[in-house]
């Protein structure tokens, strides 16, 4: 009887251990939006940076879809709306100057997709 009754204090004890489950861990994606200011406008020309290895003579500019043409943006708060409406997040941002013109680095992250 006392085994009996130590097994079922060992059970009742541990139960919470055995059944808490692990935390899910959320995988995102990162990319950086690099904006320069054009030439004699006020308007600004967006890089989008995913981290991939780059071809020197390609032109990672963002550019829209239907025209193929360079998009440029009012700022880079137009920009981050866009990136936005693809479920991109805001998570820091920081200016470095070049010369004379400051170059605005945006991060952003975006949840995965797990496949399971």
């Amino acid at each position: 009887m006392k085994p009996l009754t130590i097994l079922f204090i060992t059970i009742f004890i541990c139960s919470p251990l055995l059944l808490r489950a692990q935390p899910d861990t959320v995988k995102y994606s990162y990319c950086e939006l690099i904006g320069t200011a054009r030439l004699f406008s006020n308007k600004v020309t967006i890089d989008i940076d995913f981290g991939e290895a780059k071809n020197v003579w390609l032109d990672n500019r963002v550019r829209d879809e239907q025209t193929g043409k360079v998009r440029i943006f009012n700022s880079m708060v137009d920009a981050l709306n866009y990136m936005g409406s693809d479920g991109w997040e805001f998570v820091q941002a920081y200016v470095v100057t070049v010369g004379q013109q400051n170059v605005y680095h945006w991060l952003l992250k975006k949840r995965r997709r797990e496949s399971k």
